[in-house]
């Protein structure tokens, strides 16, 4: 019983250690992030036509930290990977620490690669629809909050959910899923990620269509990779026994 006791304490221990050291890094690049906010900040507007306005002191300090707040998520997403896979590292077979130590750098050039995408392609779509639709009839003014709340709301989900594939993949080689199971869940999945491109699209058929596919298609490549994670997963495991009982056999 006090075993088990000491082993809970040291656990904790170690989470609390991988909690810190992330903390730690989202708050330099939190700060890194502020230093910078000014040209961060021009680089967002540079194709505006019209100067976005504030209504009041309060606004312009919280799209300093919103800006900051995603540069420092962006910089931390490896950090946090990393300190997760040092948490989990003693429970991993030697080959399952080297193939998951691999998705580390993976996690964070898909979440840059979602944000791209929501950027450069959802978002001026969205943005534009809903201009349109105020036509003639209203004078279009931007509130630099709002716009830059509007940027993060079209841009950080696509981060996250491009991050599937490599979570997909991560999970496979512990073994926690399979693509078998990925196959039968499928429509469940599909359905889930259509509710998803509708909520976070303008109401309207053809954004909706133009959220919804990429989604989709994420998924099937994330079984896709799932499949041969899991082949390699068997084979490498196959591997090892292989040569562990002939290490025995030696011995004896």
């Amino acid at each position: 019983m006090k075993d088990k006791e000491l082993n809970l304490v040291d656990h904790l221990d170690e989470l609390r250690k991988r909690l810190i050291i992330t903390v730690g890094a989202f708050l330099v690049f939190f700060v890194v992030g502020f230093i910078y906010v000014k040209d961060i900040y021009q680089w967002f507007v540079r194709d505006l036509d019209v100067k976005l306005i504030v209504l009041g002191p309060s606004d312009i300090v919280w799209v300093y930290f919103m800006i900051a707040s995603v540069i420092a998520i962006a910089g931390t997403i490896p950090i946090l990977a990393l300190q997760i896979w040092l948490f989990v590292k003693p429970a991993l077979k030697p080959i399952e620490r080297k193939i998951s130590l691999s998705y580390v750098p993976a996690l964070f050039i898909l979440f840059i690669i979602g944000l791209c995408f929501g950027y450069f392609v959802i978002f001026p779509t969205v943005l534009g629809f809903l201009v349109e639709l105020g036509g003639q009839m209203l004078e279009t003014n931007f509130t630099a909050d709002k716009y830059f709340r509007f940027i993060m709301h079209m841009t950080i989900p696509f981060g996250i959910l491009f991050e599937l594939p490599v979570v997909i993949m991560f999970l496979t080689s512990l073994g926690v899923i399979n693509p078998y199971a990925l196959q039968k869940i499928r429509k469940y999945a599909y359905f889930i990620l259509i509710v998803i491109s509708i909520v976070i699209s303008p109401p309207d058929f053809m954004s909706d269509i133009l959220v919804a596919i990429p989604l989709l298609f994420l998924y099937e490549i994330s079984i896709n990779l799932s499949k041969i994670v899991y082949k390699r997963k068997l084979k490498k495991e196959k591997e090892w026994e292989e040569s562990n009982e002939f290490e025995t056999l030696d011995e004896n």
